[in-house]
């Protein structure tokens, strides 16, 4: 493949441009950016976290931002060109089910996220990702309307039965066994991409994107390169174009070199 016929590459953060272990974006990491930048090729970041929380990678300058697996994407000068919410008689129920049953989740709106009942195994979750945990929620200060993306802290064998009788109009999808990462349905990174391709005129033939979760999934099918990283779950791995290096072993440089994007 020569470099040319890359114009656009989405990145997600946790594992793919971000180390679990040092919580930074390695050197080469940094320097393959810079290099796509210098060439005129588009760099996105796609995520499922919040637009509030990826303020730790802003300095590398992205062109646009995918936020809440999709939901909420924005160009690199603030114009925001895609919002939607989930279902308010979604957040209802499962404000509803927290009342009588023992539930752990968090709620995320554009502006705040917030938390009902933290488990030391959320909190060190939260470590991990080196955010701070939310602030607990106020069941009756609730905006349903508003709410962007939830994250449901239960194992993956209760999700289906929970998430049809819970939350019917909703998506969930995992990057991690503690929790699923819930979205209105036929939303995902894929959306944003596409969102990204037309404000910039960009072909999708024309793009590459990197990531290790389950969420990133559509993303890597969708792009004409998927790659996952060494990192990634299996489940990424069998549906990825290419398998690189993993985000401590300068996965993302590698594997721009390997098809002479950089």
């Amino acid at each position: 493949m020569q470099n040319k016929t890359i114009e656009a590459v989405f990145f997600d953060i946790d594992g793919t441009l971000m180390s679990f272990k040092t919580h930074e974006v390695s050197a080469s990491t940094e320097e393959a950016i810079a290099q796509l930048q210098a060439k005129g090729v588009k760099t996105i970041l796609s995520t499922g976290r919040s637009i509030n929380s990826i303020d730790h990678v802003k300095y590398l300058n992205f062109d646009g931002y995918i936020t809440f697996n999709g939901g909420y994407c924005v160009a690199k000068e603030g114009e925001i060109l895609f919002k939607k919410a989930i279902h308010s008689n979604d957040i209802e129920a499962v404000l509803d089910y927290a009342k009588e049953q023992s539930l752990s989740f968090s709620l995320m709106s554009e502006q705040e996220i917030t938390i009902h009942h933290v488990t030391e195994e959320i909190a060190g979750m939260y470590a991990q990702l080196n955010l701070p945990v939310p602030k607990l929620i106020d069941f009756d200060k609730v905006d349903t309307t508003s709410i962007l993306q939830a994250n449901i802290f239960l194992p993956p064998d209760e999700e289906r039965c929970f998430m049809q009788s819970v939350m019917p109009n909703s998506l969930a999808t995992r990057w991690t066994s503690l929790f699923a990462d819930v979205n209105p349905i036929g939303q995902s990174k894929k959306v944003g991409i596409d969102i990204f391709c037309d404000h910039f005129g960009i072909d999708i033939n024309r793009t590459m994107a990197f990531g290790d979760g389950g969420n990133d999934i559509t993303m890597l099918q969708h792009v004409n390169v998927g790659v996952a990283m060494g990192n990634a779950n299996e489940e990424v791995k069998l549906i990825a174009d290419y398998i690189t290096d993993d985000v401590d072993s300068d996965g993302i440089w590698n594997a721009l070199k390997h098809y002479g994007v950089i």
